[in-house]
């Protein structure tokens, strides 16, 4: 672990020492480098992420056949929908078309009235008790999202990929089985569009 912790900077770069985008990130890399690239992220700052909505791809094979491969993720300030970590942030995902990775996100059935769901807590993952694998992270908690019994079983880790670049994000999910804590795949965000939705 402590080789893969002390990466030369050349790791968080492609072979022609360009920068990876987010279909790069999406698409045509392995699942190693976005670990690289997980472990060396930084925290998203609140105040970068408050009142946007961000892109989302998830990078698995099996997302594409589930209907799941693209979304949108939504970050606002509001009343708490559960108890947990101070400070935080309230979330959630989007539904989208699913088009081709290289088409623009479509929010669904419309950009005035997307489909926002699976409300999520976001919080500083050193602070959690059990979900602190990455404490480089934010970690978005549905657990503390108030979704009810049915509500995802899901765990997300979220890294700003480079320190001067707010809008590239790379995330991890986790599926969280009573203590058990299964992953299921990484996810890359990149900056959208303002919202005021409120929760």
């Amino acid at each position: 672990m402590s080789a893969i912790v002390s990466r030369p900077e050349a790791a968080l770069l492609k072979s022609d020492g360009s920068r990876y985008t987010w279909l790069d990130l999406v698409k045509n890399v392995g699942d190693g480098v976005r670990e690289t690239l997980l472990l060396s992220g930084s925290q998203p700052r609140f105040e970068d992420l408050a009142g946007w909505e961000f892109r989302g791809g998830n990078t698995t094979f099996i997302s594409k056949v589930l209907g799941i491969r693209r979304f949108a993720k939504g970050f606002y300030e509001g009343p708490p929908r559960a108890s947990g970590p101070e400070p935080f942030l309230q979330g959630y995902n989007v539904k989208v078309v699913q088009d081709a990775d290289e088409q623009p996100h479509r929010l669904w059935p419309s950009p005035e009235a997307p489909k926002r769901h699976d409300y999520y807590r976001v919080y500083d993952a050193s602070k959690a008790r059990r979900d602190n694998w990455y404490p480089n992270a934010l970690l978005l908690d549905y657990g503390l999202g108030g979704n009810g019994l049915f509500g995802a079983p899901l765990r997300d880790y979220l890294v700003q990929v480079y320190p001067d670049d707010r809008d590239l994000l790379l995330g991890k999910a986790y599926v969280a089985l009573g203590p058990l804590r299964v992953p299921v795949g990484f996810f890359v965000l990149e900056r959208l569009r303002q919202h005021e939705h409120r929760g």
